[in-house]
């Protein structure tokens, strides 16, 4: 394996290398040898770990029951059975699986109760409070990076769900990024300001709620103007894949997910700063 470096030396594995490895130690804690391993060569692991995969499938299935838990407690709220079953779940698993698996996930069938009028704005709240929780506190367990590529991450005027905002942060923490977060509702004289202070090499904005033409021609029309001078630009959910070519039309880059995430801090962090 050839593990690339962050900005905070951290090595970054791809996800064929953390298969490999997963493999590797489901075999060695089974009694196997890492000699008799290592004969077989990487492609042959490969193979072996892809066909040991429906064990993926198992572990999203208890993700899915626990969601199914997690849900009935909402209506009525059993706040302690709510939270001990959230917090023993986030407790046992990486937390990068945590996020993936329950705590976005939880997010997005909540606000869908709500909309459906299944829960109420307290409960959809509560939950949201819980999530954030629990992100920034994965997040302040991370090393403050002093070098390398700068991220800002915010919410556009207007914009009050956050949760998705604070995940692209904590995903640019864990690859050695220095990151702003600046949370929602972000005015943008207030981002231009920043930017201004500090030129990022990437500014995220996240729009998970679907917008008027009108809301979005405005908004680009201030990004443009006023911030992409400073950085560079992209923008993820909903409402901007949405209206994606909006966007694009205007060299704002629109992120499909983290896998598009992390191939654009890939690219930054193999420009030399003086370039990027």
């Amino acid at each position: 394996m050839k593990p690339t470096r962050g900005a905070n030396r951290y090595r970054n594995y791809t996800d064929e290398d953390v298969t490999l490895l997963r493999y590797l130690k489901e075999q060695l804690d089974g009694g196997g040898s890492i000699g008799e391993l290592s004969k077989l060569g990487r492609e042959e692991l490969l193979t072996r770990a892809r066909a040991n995969a429906p064990r993926v499938t198992v572990v999203e299935n208890m993700f899915f029951r626990l969601l199914q838990e997690l849900v009935s407690t909402l209506n009525p709220l059993d706040r302690v059975t709510f939270e001990k079953r959230l917090n023993g779940a986030v407790a046992v698993v990486p937390f990068d699986e945590a996020l993936h698996g329950i705590l976005l996930p939880l997010q997005e069938q909540v606000g869908r109760l709500w909309h459906e009028g299944h829960v109420s704005i307290a409960v959809e709240h509560y939950v949201t409070s819980q999530i954030q929780q629990k992100i920034f506190s994965a997040m302040n367990q991370l090393p403050v990076a002093e070098f390398g590529v700068t991220v800002v991450v915010a919410c556009p005027p207007g914009e009050e769900h956050d949760i998705a905002a604070l995940a692209v942060a904590y995903h640019c923490r864990v690859r050695g990024c220095r990151v702003y977060y600046l949370g929602a509702n972000v005015p943008i004289a207030a981002l231009a300001k920043l930017c201004t202070d500090i030129k990022p090499d990437l500014t995220i904005l996240s729009l998970p709620v679907l917008r008027s033409e009108d809301n979005v021609t405005e908004l680009i029309q201030h990004l443009v103007d006023d911030v992409s001078p400073f950085t560079d630009l992209a923008v993820g959910g909903h409402g901007a894949v949405a209206v994606r070519d909006q966007f694009q039309n205007s060299q704002i880059h629109v992120l499909d997910g983290f896998n598009d995430l992390d191939s654009k801090l890939d690219r930054l962090m193999q420009t030399p700063a003086l370039h990027r």
